[in-house]
């Protein structure tokens, strides 16, 4: 009962911030505004046969001006970003599966933790092994959890997850994000709180891969300006860190793809002066271009160009520009890793803009 109760407080005031507040339990959907498919068919609940639920839930869709996006009830995922009716996203489809990570949430850790063993304040966790191939423990355990809506406006909406003590994780952690629309683009809020009676271990990423209409990468340019990246060992596990100077790795200044392959994680990020970090991908002619800012909470950003995907047609089709708070494996590093003692609460801003 107790508990109970406080998830309803939870989720209420998961959208306090965000304007009008709507109890996410147990809802109608029928009467959620704007949602994309919101029948049976896009994951209403119902299960019907005639009926099969959408892989990523319902969607719901926001707009303001020009731009327009879909986030679904699966994972909190961006699946799409539009302007002018032109999609910036490297996406998926509504009858699909999220692949590759694409556009997905990343807690309570991004990147990989090495074998999935980690030891937090003493305690030795073993988390499961969900990267097979270099045995390690990849992106968190948020991605296809069934998030709940608080708050749904034109503008606006806003999903939270209450996640409960799992295998590796033993800890209590509420998330709550709002995806907004304005003059100026995306933004994107986090408020992630310990809601258990012990320390919990945190880490935040977010996962869109980007495209401006080149096909491939390769002709694109990229602006991101940061001063060092984390060389990694075969796993992908970070061993030190190097200057980009001097390197391929270095697009301090907007500079062409061309052949360059990323799976790279960058920090020593360059900022404006409001704060915020930002890299750019802008197609031949810089008529199209979509750029990432993130908050002085996010202090890496890791660029992936797809060229170890499964599928050779998805290779180097859209660029994965992670905002990441800590270096993947922080568990075990303490790279940037964040410690909630309980009832403490982490906020972070970070978001899209763009040019069709």
């Amino acid at each position: 009962m107790i508990a109970n109760r406080q998830r309803r407080v939870f989720l209420r005031s998961a959208g306090a911030g965000a304007g009008a507040m709507v109890l996410a339990a147990r809802s109608s959907r029928a009467a959620e505004p704007a949602a994309v498919g919101s029948g049976p068919a896009a994951g209403s609940g119902s299960g019907s046969g005639s009926h099969p639920l959408a892989p990523t839930g319902t969607a719901y869709e926001i707009k303001h001006g020009n731009y327009k996006a879909v986030v679904t009830e699966v994972g909190a995922t961006l699946r799409s970003f539009q302007v002018a009716g032109v999609e910036l996203l490297d996406t998926f489809g509504p009858d699909e599966m999220s692949p590759y990570g694409m556009g997905q949430v990343l807690a309570p850790w991004p990147g990989r933790v090495e074998h999935g063993k980690y030891t937090f304040q003493g305690a030795e966790q073993q988390l499961p092994i969900n990267d097979v191939g270099d045995q390690n423990a990849l992106h968190g355990l948020v991605r296809y959890r069934d998030w709940k809506l608080v708050d749904h406006a034109d503008d606006r909406v806003t999903l939270a997850l209450l996640l409960f003590p799992t295998e590796g994780y033993p800890y209590t952690l509420e998330l709550a994000i709002t995806y907004r629309l304005g003059e100026h683009g995306l933004s994107v809020h986090t408020r992630a709180t310990n809601a258990g009676a012990h320390a919990l271990p945190l880490g935040l990423g977010f996962h869109p891969y980007f495209q401006v209409g080149t096909g491939a990468l390769d002709p694109a340019t990229l602006t991101l300006a940061a001063a060092t990246y984390l060389p990694t060992n075969a796993r992908l596990i970070p061993v030190g860190r190097a200057p980009v100077a001097g390197t391929p790795l270095d697009f301090r200044k907007p500079k062409v793809i061309g052949a360059v392959k990323f799976d790279t994680t960058y920090t020593d990020l360059v900022r404006g002066k409001d704060g915020r970090a930002r890299a750019r991908l802008t197609a031949p002619g810089g008529k199209r271009w979509v750029e990432v800012w993130m908050d002085g909470n996010f202090k890496y950003i890791v660029a992936y160009s797809g060229d170890t995907l499964p599928v050779p047609a998805h290779r180097r089709r859209g660029l994965c520009l992670e905002a990441l708070t800590c270096a993947p494996n922080a568990f075990n590093s303490g790279d940037g890793l964040l410690t909630l003692e309980p009832g403490a609460r982490h906020e972070n801003d970070w978001g899209l803009d763009g040019k069709a």
